[in-house]
């Protein structure tokens, strides 16, 4: 019966780098895990530790030795291995020295010599230290360094290091530390050694030094906490995952502290306020019902403090100045008009060949006008709009904040007087930011985000700098996702060929214009694809309209949702294998197929049903389709599957006479064409 006991290792070192300690500590675990199935060492259960000082890994009943193993070796041909005599050759004298045994401990009886070699299991305790060394070895840190005098190098200087075996120290040394079972507790409260009594008591025996090893649990007291005192302020906490994680890598011993800033700074935006707060200070700032910054943060200290007003002075003492900077830039922003940096932005190169970024500020002003007209927005507040798009790019506040572009312009148009839209389209046009962002809330800023997109698509593509596998530097996919989903979801009609022609046009010969326009389509009309694997939409029924080529993306989702509808009728699938079967009927006839079906040539009782029935349908459905009214024109399609089957059933379409057989395919091109308004559902078959 193998044994199994628990295995601790920690690693203590300086303070670790904090956006980064549980990605360290996830790779840690990998590593051993790795290392352990790697030497068919069986253990039950495995999980990681991470603090700002510590790296450990936990692994719970482990097997104190491999278990043996052997290994079969084949040697050359018996043929080979022995002359007629039966002396052994060269080749069987060599194959019994590479196996380091006398021949005749050599297996014969087989078409070849083989040996069967025995390893014994090595015992856990020999092999942890090289799993932990390669575990270590292997964490990705991007810069290692090196400390005292030592040519040991770790992404920080290592300080004391605990491996234990059920409750045996491992004697080893690991990055210049010798193996022991004492650990520290927190640098202030309990600065002494901690002894480890077993593997499984770890945990507690550093939180009686205040240390909470688990970061999982650390992690959920910060936030349980902080939720606290935010409601003790009437407020809620804005806490984001990865600010969470980072303050959770902070602190061992994790204490929130509500501290204050001044009203008066309330004046200044509060994304910036918000923006300097979590990422120069780690604090969690707090939002009122209103979503108003409230002039108060939370911040975690990593200290039981007697006195904890002095740690909230400190705090309040450190933020100010940072308040003061935000406030310093917004005033002095504010000196002059938001349209007057237009001339600073005119020495701003957008890109070299494309020109500056005042450049295409007017560019977006013009495009954004032109789409404003196209779905019914104010063409003249689009293209102001457009014309400030980029003034805050040279503004105090984003040259300090880079994150406000866009917020920071929203203030300063409202506080020139510019109507509320045009203020609002300065930020929404960076809208989407992301994968399933929100979408600009006006028809001004929906505009100028399209405009924006679009001009980025058509100069890029334009000069040749198509998006390869991995590098996208200009973002060119996610602005064609975004320029779909600002169309779709916001039930915007806009011809994407026009609107393109027009980006393309203003470029003039800056760009390669031949075929520039239909290829920037190709590529946006592409990213639908997947848009639509994601909401688990077939790709053939995608492939069917876009076999139509519909130039505006919300005509595409509306065929392509009735298409999806039209699937689920009991009548799809002998229309759509109908619908192939015609296809390819047409196909192989080279003549033209007549447009009008002469109703006298008419000779089968099948054929004359078909007729009519598509006689009927065209008067049905024509005014539905024109309507977009996609998927009522399908059901009404639907109808015509008996009078198909039953003309594919009766009448021989190729007929010997020449024009009784142009006239079935006439028939036949009629009835394709009444599908071909929708899609082409001969690609569902």
């Amino acid at each position: 019966m193998m044994q199994a006991v628990d295995f601790l290792v920690e690693l203590g070192t300086e303070e670790l780098p904090p956006k980064a300690l549980k990605k360290l500590a996830e790779a840690f675990l990998e590593g051993v895990e790795k290392g352990l199935a790697d030497a068919a060492l069986s253990y039950e259960a495995a999980r990681y530790y991470a603090a700002p000082r510590r790296l450990a890994i936990l692994v719970e009943q482990l097997a104190t030795q491999q278990p043996d193993r052997s290994t079969q070796i084949d040697g050359p041909p018996l043929q080979a291995a022995f002359d007629a005599q039966g002396n052994p050759t060269k080749a069987a004298e060599g194959f019994a020295r590479k196996c380091g045994v006398s021949l005749d401990e050599i297996d014969r009886s087989g078409p070849k010599l083989r040996y069967l070699q025995n390893q014994p299991g090595q015992p856990a305790a020999q092999l942890l230290p090289g799993i932990i060394d390669a575990a270590l070895a292997a964490l990705p840190i991007p810069k290692r360094m090196r400390w005292a005098a030592r040519k040991t190098e770790f992404v920080r200087p290592t300080q004391w290091l605990v491996m234990l075996l059920g409750d045996q120290v491992i004697p080893c040394e690991l990055l210049a530390q010798s193996a022991g079972r004492e650990s520290r507790g927190h640098r202030f409260h309990h600065p002494d050694a901690v002894t480890i009594s077993a593997p499984t008591s770890y945990a507690e025996d550093l939180r009686k030094a205040c240390v909470v090893a688990d970061f999982a649990e650390r992690r959920e007291m910060i936030r349980q906490r902080v939720e606290a005192l935010a409601a003790e302020q009437h407020g809620t906490a804005i806490m984001p995952d990865d600010l969470l994680d980072e303050v959770t890598a902070l602190v061992e011993w994790p204490v929130p502290l509500v501290c204050s800033f001044e009203e008066r700074f309330l004046d200044v935006p509060q994304e910036a306020l918000i923006s300097t707060m979590q990422d120069n200070q780690k604090y969690f700032c707090l939002l009122d019902a209103n979503g108003r910054l409230l002039p108060r943060f939370i911040t975690v200290a990593n200290i039981e403090s007697e006195d904890p007003a002095q740690i909230i002075s400190g705090n309040e003492k450190v933020v100010r100045p940072r308040l003061t900077d935000a406030e310093f830039f917004f005033r002095q922003d504010q000196k002059q008009p938001l349209e007057s940096r237009n001339e600073r932005l005119a020495n701003v190169v957008f890109q070299a060949q494309l020109g500056s970024v005042y450049d295409k500020a007017v560019r977006v002003s013009q495009l954004a006008g032109w789409i404003a007209a196209q779905i019914g927005a104010d063409a003249g507040r689009a293209a102001r709009a457009g014309l400030l798009s980029k003034c805050d790019l040279a503004s105090e506040m984003v040259g300090e904040f880079p994150e406000l572009q866009g917020i920071a312009g929203y203030y300063y148009a409202r506080h020139d007087g510019e109507p509320e839209d045009v203020a609002l389209a300065l930020n929404e046009q960076y809208m989407p930011r992301g994968a399933g962002a929100e979408l600009p809330s006006t028809l001004t800023g929906a505009a100028v985000a399209l405009a924006d997109k679009l001009d980025t698509l058509a100069g890029i593509f334009g000069i040749g700098m198509l998006p390869t596998g991995s590098k996208d530097p200009y973002a060119l996919r996610r602005a064609a996702l975004g320029v779909l989903r600002i169309l779709i979801e916001k039930q915007l009609d806009l011809d994407l060929g026009q609107a393109l022609e027009q980006a393309v046009a203003q470029y003039g010969d800056r760009v390669k214009a031949d075929g520039l326009a239909a290829q920037v389509q190709e590529f946006v009309f592409d990213r639908l694809r997947a848009r639509y694997e994601d909401a688990g939409v077939e790709v053939a029924v995608y492939q069917s309209v876009r076999a139509l080529a519909p130039t505006s993306p919300l005509d595409f989702e509306q065929r392509v949702m009735a298409v999806q509808a039209f699937r689920r009728l009991p009548e799809a699938e002998a229309l759509a294998a109908a619908n192939k079967r015609v296809a390819n009927i047409l196909a192989k006839d080279d003549a033209s197929v007549a447009a009008t079906i002469d109703a006298a040539l008419l000779q089968e009782v099948a054929e004359r049903t078909l007729a009519a029935a598509v006689g009927q349908a065209q008067a049905r459905v024509a005014p539905l389709a024109a309507q977009r009214q996609y998927q009522q024109a399908l059901e009404a399609l639907a109808a015509l599957r008996e009078p198909v089957d039953a003309f594919f059933e009766q009448v021989l379409v190729n007929a010997e006479d020449q024009t009784v057989r142009a006239n079935r395919y006439a028939l036949l091109a009629s009835l394709r064409g009444l599908f071909l308004g929708v899609a082409d559902i001969s690609m569902l078959g």
